[in-house]
């Protein structure tokens, strides 16, 4: 009798053991999936002006939580110079001395430029699936798909500025999203136009050497509107 006692005694508390510590037990992680950035709750950029041209100024079209850093470079044809606001975190040194002396070169926000110079165009980078916003007040003028070596990747969506219609702002390497339309008007800082798109699987990112990631973002641009022919 004392010998079936602890027969099942023994039995009693490996069915125990096993429950607890078997490893037969799904991973928890399997279970519950990793909650991805593009799921995360955003929030809306607070109202911070990042470049001009003009009477157009490009409000951050990413929230300041999510940026990672802010670049320019020169673009293709037809892309006008930007000025920049804020400061280069880059420069050289004989840009530091000056600002030394003379000061200036300060404010926020800091940028850097990007392999071949220029400031036709402007990336903002964030992780894949941030949210982007609208750098300016005014309407969709035109949606299509980012090309790149003949394979779409994400969209370019093209806005005219409400206070400067003879040029149009383009912004790309974003999934567009799904409510947007030519004819909608949009409002800087507030109107989505999609999420970021993950470029870096397809190209490297030149922002990369200034960030913690991949280096995906968007790029915005400005050019001349189209000016339609006339019979």
């Amino acid at each position: 009798m004392v010998g079936l006692l602890v027969v099942l005694s023994a039995v009693f508390f490996v069915a125990i053991a096993l429950t607890a510590f078997g490893g037969t037990t799904t991973p928890t992680a399997a279970i519950v999936p990793r909650q991805s950035q593009a799921t995360v709750a955003q929030t809306r950029p607070s109202t911070e002006i990042v470049a001009q041209r003009g009477q157009v100024r490009l409000q951050l079209p990413i929230s300041q939580s999510r940026l990672t850093a802010i670049g320019y470079h020169s673009a293709g044809a037809g892309a006008l110079s930007l000025q920049p606001v804020g400061h280069q975190a880059n420069e050289g040194l004989v840009q530091r001395v000056v600002h030394g002396i003379f000061g200036g070169g300060g404010g926020s926000p800091k940028w850097y430029q990007l392999a071949g110079g220029g400031t036709s165009a402007l990336d903002v980078g964030a992780p894949i699936g941030s949210d982007v916003y609208s750098p300016v007040d005014g309407t969709v003028v035109a949606i299509r798909p980012f090309v790149l070596e003949g394979k779409a990747y994400g969209s370019e969506i093209d806005i005219q500025p409400q206070n400067a219609p003879s040029v149009v702002v383009g912004v790309t390497q974003l999934v567009a999203d799904p409510a947007l339309a030519v004819g909608t008007p949009v409002v800087s800082g507030a109107t989505k136009l999609g999420r970021v798109a993950d470029l870096a699987v397809v190209e490297r990112q030149a922002l990369a050497r200034y960030t913690n990631d991949a280096g995906n973002h968007v790029t915005v641009e400005l050019r001349a509107a189209p000016v339609l022919a006339t019979g």
